[in-house]
């Protein structure tokens, strides 16, 4: 067995026993009882000038074999999203070249994809909502021609410019007019971005949430769905069960996820989420076992993953992205712990220990001895040793030599 000596918050250390990685069955294709997108990530160039404000530069090949990777598992991709750090050093003419290079990877295998479309590529203050529908139109130039279904993502500039409820109406109602296919709506809360409090023309939910329906019921026919990312369980299950017959909930909601895609005897909510990124091979498996009808078996694959879920998406919660991207750097999706805009220096090591600790229970590191040098890597750059462990637990201490990561009979 793998290994190796771990941090803690309190400042000791631990030795830690990576568990073998499970064996999943490989799903036939995407799942038959629920429509599911993983918000994928992108790799950074780790060559590249990753410091605040720098243009960002991918590394094409990796971040599209890792939307392959999710294909693969049957599910769909959700691109250019909040996950892909939009709006957090990805700036929209990276975003327009990821668009058209996923979608037409997604073309060429008849794979699920859905992109975000917004106003992040206009002035921070837009004088007025024609402005801002302006801009939706501007990205929606681009999104169209792929073939990829628009995501119609909050607008910071929309929150600036809007009057009142009846401005979201207005630009929302021209924006889906537009689309014959339609969209999917996106609610974003703001403990994933503070500038969009206040969404919908109401800073209570409740009453956003009236304003939301009233636009929906208006268009129903364009609106394939509303992703909800509020993290309030109740408030989605009282929103789905309002929704006009044809529109999906997607959630968004990276705590409560088992039970909202499980449903109950009114209904279910399909997905599109950010956790499904690093969780994908075991949450492929548990829609499998759904789709069976085993519902005890979807429970127990997915129980493990909320502690981890919970951990990465805690407070302040748009850094998530660090461990997501670092969960894919240790099962080997790629090469460097890297991240668009220096990104990767978000959470603290402590905080990367546990989720280490965590990916490893819920059963998502497919090579132990990988993931466990990788680990070790990262604690020598920050100068630590556990030295030796006397009942596991011990003082952390100072570099003065190379952690201990060892595998069994070797």
């Amino acid at each position: 067995m793998t290994t190796i000596t771990l941090p803690r918050p309190d400042g000791r250390y631990e030795r830690f026993e990576l568990s073998p990685p499970p064996a999943l069955p490989v799903p036939p294709g995407p799942p038959r009882s629920r429509v599911v997108y993983a918000a994928a990530h992108v790799v950074a160039d780790p060559l590249s000038d990753t410091t605040p404000d720098a243009p960002a530069r991918l590394n094409w090949d990796a971040t599209l074999a890792f939307r392959h990777h999710l294909w693969d598992l049957g599910l769909g991709v959700a691109d250019a999203m909040d996950t892909a750090q939009r709006g957090m050093g990805l700036t929209w003419d990276t975003c327009a070249e990821l668009i058209r290079r996923s979608a037409a990877e997604a073309a060429g295998r008849g794979a699920r994809i859905a992109v975000g479309v917004g106003t992040d590529h206009a002035a921070a203050d837009l004088p007025d909502t024609k402005a801002v529908l302006d801009a939706y139109r501007e990205q929606l130039e681009v999104v169209v021609p792929t073939g990829a279904t628009p995501i119609l993502m909050a607008s910071r500039q929309l929150v600036r410019a809007a009057r009142g409820p009846e401005d979201y109406l207005e630009v929302y109602g021209q924006l889906l007019d537009d689309l014959p296919d339609g969209a999917i709506l996106h609610w974003l809360g703001p403990m994933f971005d503070p500038a969009l409090a206040g969404y919908w023309g109401a800073a209570d939910v409740a009453v956003a949430t009236d304003h939301v329906l009233a636009l929906i019921e208006r268009h129903a026919d364009r609106v394939q769905g509303v992703k909800v990312s509020l993290l309030d369980l109740d408030h989605e299950v009282d929103l789905r069960r309002r929704l006009p017959e044809g529109v999906r909930l997607f959630t968004g909601d990276d705590f409560h996820y088992p039970e909202l895609i499980e449903g109950d005897a009114q209904g279910y909510s399909d997905a599109l989420l950010g956790i499904l990124d690093p969780i994908a091979p075991v949450a492929a498996a548990a829609l499998q076992a759904l789709d069976a009808g085993d519902r005890d078996r979807y429970r127990e694959l997915l129980a493990p993953t909320v502690p981890l879920a919970r951990h990465v998406f805690g407070a302040p919660t748009k850094y998530y992205k660090v461990g997501i991207v670092f969960l894919a750097w240790l099962a080997g999706h790629q090469a460097a712990f890297a991240m668009v805009g220096g990104l990767a220096s978000g959470r603290s090591l402590p905080h990367l220990a546990e989720t280490f600790r965590l990916a490893d229970r819920a059963g998502l590191l497919p090579d132990p001895e990988l993931a466990a040098a990788r680990m070790r890597a990262l604690l020598v750059v920050h100068g630590l040793d556990g030295g030796a462990v006397s009942g596991g637990i011990g003082p952390m201490m100072p570099l003065e030599g190379p952690i201990a990561v060892s595998e069994e009979g070797t």
